[in-house]
């Protein structure tokens, strides 16, 4: 059995020049508790389930004991908040434990959220609440079973310890894992400081890092723009085609690796509503589901800004040009991804100019009919090219029936227009729409019982939403529609 201590270390962001972190140890909850492990996540560090259950383990994990080869820091950021520039974020309640290296030579931070203050949380108390955590710990993992990238959460713990919010809530810790957490905003904050040899410092890192082919490139901070571009574009198309509205798209919670970044109030659509909102704080809807694609383009306009100095340092025209031309494969780049995810959602092999309209014309009619997104994409593949008995399923999802009817029989005929077999066509789709994914009621009902203590609930959801495409007898409650009271829910970024 192996344990943190046993672990490679290697602590290469901790090495960096204090300008862009600053070290502290983490200051534990009181008489921290284990709430829920990933042995998923354990593994990725080489970690088995008795190793990560170790007394020792968790205790580093929890910010009680760090491991001995940990350099622990709170790295500095600025960003972009709800479109307005803020000079200087950072992690005001998380601390890097440093970065461990398994036996494939993945490399992956360890960071714990939630271990109290830092010189960057502007007031805050560093802490985060079990509400908060619980979402988090959830979505990450489930995301990453979607196929989607994102952080991974190892271990959720928990505490009596009173934290203040809304309403006085208990204390906890999430410890996450990232190859990377680098942002936009750890780029943006010493441009606009004009501190451009810390720019051109921290891309160096991270194509050293991260973007290793870049190394040898006679423009290497050019196409490293060049793939944060397609690697956001390729991820916010993700995003939504399983339906998720990420909630706070600041340019501070966008990752230079295209990794689905800090979960605050997201949230997964069940009715199909383009303008869903899932952040009550976003009065405005800037970071609506369907504004999600046109924000990344902005936040990746604001990194370019980042990177000018980098582009061309003699030349700021020339830099400008370099930069809108990166900018300018985002839109293909999203629209080609976008497009593949429908025709593999609808169950097409081929690429056909109409299908675009096809989709888009589903997508109207589940708009007027409030139909469940998740619900009518799973049962489209009980649809049969020769007759109509397998319609029933997604056709009783809409009020209107004639809507499902009139786009039904355009959609027979264009799989027919293929000749792949019904049963193989339905296989094909349910392993890309998914059964269950972590609608905001079910977490809101895992929250309830774990404050209560009981962590039964939060713990049989995660294990669930390891396999969404998986039907899984015994667990159908987890892919029907939310009741009235779970429909809309909103979340604040209050955590």
């Amino acid at each position: 059995m192996r344990s943190l201590d046993d672990l490679h270390f290697s602590n290469s962001f901790a090495a960096l020049p204090g300008a862009f972190h600053t070290r502290l140890r983490p200051t534990p909850l009181a008489a921290p508790y284990l709430v829920s492990l990933s042995p998923a996540a354990g593994r990725l560090l080489d970690l088995d389930d008795q190793a990560l259950r170790d007394p020792e383990t968790l205790a580093a994990l929890s910010g009680v004991k760090l491991p001995a080869k940990a350099d622990p820091l709170a790295a500095l950021y600025a960003g972009h908040q709800f479109g307005q520039w803020v000079p200087q974020l950072g992690d005001g309640r998380a601390i890097l434990l440093g970065e461990i290296t398994n036996a494939r030579g993945e490399r992956w931070e360890l960071q714990l959220k939630g271990a109290g203050q830092t010189p960057y949380s502007r007031d805050g108390d560093g802490r985060a609440v079990l509400r908060s955590s619980i979402r988090e710990y959830l979505c990450s993992e489930a995301m990453h079973a979607l196929g989607i990238p994102t952080t991974r959460a190892l271990a959720l713990f928990g505490s009596d310890e009173e934290v203040y919010r809304e309403r006085i809530e208990t204390g906890a810790l999430l410890v996450r894992m990232a190859p990377s957490h680098l942002r936009f905003g750890s780029f943006e904050v010493f441009f606009y400081r004009r501190q451009y040899e810390h720019l051109a410092t921290l891309a160096d890192y991270l194509i050293e890092h991260h973007y290793p082919e870049l190394r040898e490139d006679a423009q290497p901070y050019l196409r490293l723009l060049e793939a944060v571009v397609g690697r956001t574009a390729r991820l916010i198309a993700a995003w939504q085609l399983v339906g998720f509205a990420h909630g706070v798209l600041n340019t501070d919670n966008m990752s230079m690796l295209g990794l689905t970044l800090d979960y605050g109030p997201f949230g997964f659509m069940d009715a199909y509503d383009p303008g869903f909102v899932c952040n009550h704080s976003d009065y405005r809807g800037r970071y609506a589901f369907d504004r999600q694609p046109a924000v990344g383009l902005w936040n990746l306009t604001c990194l370019a800004q980042a990177l000018l100095p980098l582009l061309d340092p003699q030349d700021g025209e020339a830099a400008a040009d370099q930069a809108r031309a990166a900018l300018a494969q985002y839109q293909p780049a999203f629209d080609a991804a976008f497009a593949q995810g429908l025709r593999a959602k609808l169950g097409l092999c081929e690429a056909r100019p109409a299908d675009l309209d096809l989709a888009v014309d589903l997508l109207a009619r589940m708009a007027r009919n409030g139909v469940d997104y998740t619900r009518l994409f799973r049962a489209l593949g009980a649809v049969r090219v020769g007759d109509a008995v397998g319609d029933a399923s997604a056709r009783d999802l809409f009020v209107d029936r004639s809507d499902f009817d009139q786009w039904v029989s355009g959609y027979r005929a264009r799989l027919a227009g293929e000749g792949v077999d019904d049963l193989e066509r339905r296989a094909a789709m349910d392993r890309v729409n998914p059964r269950y994914i972590l609608r905001n009621y079910l977490a809101h009902k895992a929250i309830e019982a774990a404050e209560r203590g009981d962590y039964g609930e939060l713990n049989s959801l995660h294990q669930v939403l390891a396999r969404p495409y998986e039907d899984q007898p015994g667990f159908e409650r987890y892919a029907a529609e939310p009741p009235d009271w779970g429909r809309r829910l909103q979340v604040s970024c209050s955590s």
